[in-house]
């Protein structure tokens, strides 16, 4: 095997569906994802297979992300929604002359392209990524059943193992197999998590740089070759040159001034008659979505955005950053002995949703490795595991992403006060398990919506927001609401009086694993 470049994107969202209202703000950070990066990931998918391209890419789309998806409520609203922003674009574009109006035609077309995308899927934009997963053009891997920061779990396994267990069911449900991959929750390791891991039939991880460098015995290639931890697990860690070029807010190439920018949107900058009908139904202005400046510079004065010169300079950057790692794995390989490789893991969305030209770029770089002699090739985790099957036996380091790199940004003044909460629900579950090993009817209702309320309130997103400051009510109302909704469980199934029509709304709002059995969360028999 020559050198090879494992390009892994994380695609996750906090599940976030409100049947009770008509129009939601947080339900937008679904809806902007897949217009801006779920579907034009696919278009470069779809333009690729069509070229006769042997590309190889790696995906995560976490359980929450898959089962807003897949769900029919969430889908009508997509629909209307991208049916919303293309009658904004005409209205401005009705409103706008020469290059402005122009800019507001190319919004037209793309996003009336994006419908007929949609549509062209049946809206099932979960089938279309499986597509590409049995071609075997798309390795995808889940993630823990709500993104939970597994670490703070350690002390109590159940709450641990089902997590991934709960991952791995729905990943088989929804993409016919069961996962041999997982992107750990935030990155999270902790020493031990590979015994559940493997208890699951994961094979491997996407671990962080230090993960890998701080591990012992430390391994004689560093980051770039896969390690295996005790239980015989894969570790993956992320090269950090190759993650410095796309992520740095410095030096990355998605702060460059021919690039969209992100934090202009017509949603703030036109006259209020104007956007009316598209802001949040209080009447507070929002992001819409359509955008026509370019970043420019650091200045408030920012020109109009020209497609085409963003499409030209995302050419230049896929060049660029494939001939560095050209370079990188021709080092590499002359220092280790070995044929090197590289892991470029990477968040989804930072292709079209926050890098508007993300998307361009990757279909250059894909098509360029695929097709040129640039000294190494494409692969995938579990391409790389065939072809390498002995591996060093290390013992990782506890590890996270983020800031810091130990889990700061989830124990936090802003958030720690979430855990106790948890920690009580979590032990609470595995006493309904163990107490009720065999339940039917409306009491295996109730348990299996008490295991859904846990699930949601140990998403590592709440915490997250709470500690960056953005929709920060809004993650304490969830975390507050799951926690309570649960234990109003708890308190009705010990007291064996369920009470059906609250139990029905709860299991109308809270859709997310419909398959779910609360056995998971039972104790290991002695």
């Amino acid at each position: 095997m020559a050198g090879a470049l494992c390009l892994v994107l994380h695609a996750h969202l906090p599940f976030v569906r409100h049947p009770e209202y008509p129009d939601f703000l947080e339900e937008d950070w679904l809806y902007e994802a897949i217009t801006e990066t779920y579907l034009p990931l696919l278009e470069v998918y779809e333009g690729l297979w069509r070229d006769g391209v042997d590309f190889r890419i790696s995906m995560t789309l976490s359980p929450p992300l898959v089962e807003m998806l897949a769900d029919p409520l969430l889908q009508d609203r997509y629909a209307e929604r991208l049916g919303s922003l293309i009658q904004l674009a005409r209205e401005e574009q009705g409103r706008s002359e020469g290059e402005r109006a122009a800019l507001c035609a190319h919004y037209v077309a793309l996003w009336t392209r994006r419908l007929a995308q949609l549509e062209g899927y049946d809206r099932d934009l979960v089938g279309a990524f499986r597509l590409f997963m049995e071609r075997g053009r798309l390795e995808i891997l889940t993630c823990g059943a709500t993104h939970g920061f597994l670490p703070f779990m350690q002390d109590r396994p159940e709450a641990v193992r089902a997590q991934i267990e709960v991952a791995a069911r729905a990943h088989a449900r929804h993409f016919g197999r069961r996962p041999e991959g997982i992107w750990l929750p935030e990155c999270a390791w902790y020493p031990g998590l590979d015994r559940v891991l493997a208890e699951a039939g994961l094979r491997w991880f996407i671990g962080e740089q230090h993960c890998v460098e701080h591990a012992t015995p430390r391994p004689s290639r560093g980051v770039h070759a896969p390690v295996s931890t005790p239980y015989g697990v894969a570790v993956f860690a992320r090269d950090p040159e190759v993650s410095q070029q796309v992520w740095s807010a410095e030096s990355g190439y998605p702060g460059h001034p021919a690039y969209r920018e992100f934090y202009r949107d017509l949603g703030y900058d036109a006259p209020f008659e104007h956007i009316a009908p598209y802001v949040q139904p209080t009447g507070l202005r929002k992001m819409t979505g359509l955008k026509l400046h370019r970043i420019t510079g650091k200045t408030d004065q920012k020109q109009l955005y020209d497609p085409a010169e963003a499409r030209r300079v995302a050419a230049e950057h896929a060049d660029n950053f494939v001939f560095n790692r050209g370079l990188q794995v021709q080092h590499l390989a002359g220092q280790l002995g070995h044929d090197p490789v590289v892991v470029a893991p990477y968040d989804a969305e930072l292709f079209g949703h926050w890098w508007y030209e993300g998307p361009m770029f990757l279909d250059v770089v894909l098509r360029k490795v695929a097709c040129d002699d640039v000294g190494f090739t494409l692969s995938t985790p579990a391409e790389v595991l065939r072809a390498n099957p002995e591996l060093e036996l290390v013992q990782p380091h506890f590890s996270t992403w983020g800031a810091d790199g130990y889990g700061s940004v989830w124990l936090d003044p802003a958030n720690e006060w979430i855990y106790p909460h948890l920690a009580e629900a979590a032990d609470r579950m595995v006493e309904l398990a163990a107490r009720f090993p065999q339940a039917a009817g409306l009491q295996a209702r109730a348990l299996n919506q008490a295991a859904r309320e846990l699930l949601l309130a140990q998403s590592s997103d709440w915490a997250f927001i709470m500690k960056t400051g953005t929709s920060v009510d809004y993650a304490v109302a969830r975390t507050r609401d799951h926690v309570l909704r649960f234990n109003a469980l708890y308190d009705q199934l010990r007291a064996g009086q369920v009470d059906e029509p609250l139990l029905a709304a709860i299991e109308a709002r809270d859709t997310i694993f419909p398959d779910i059995d609360y056995r998971v969360y039972a104790p290991p028999a002695a």
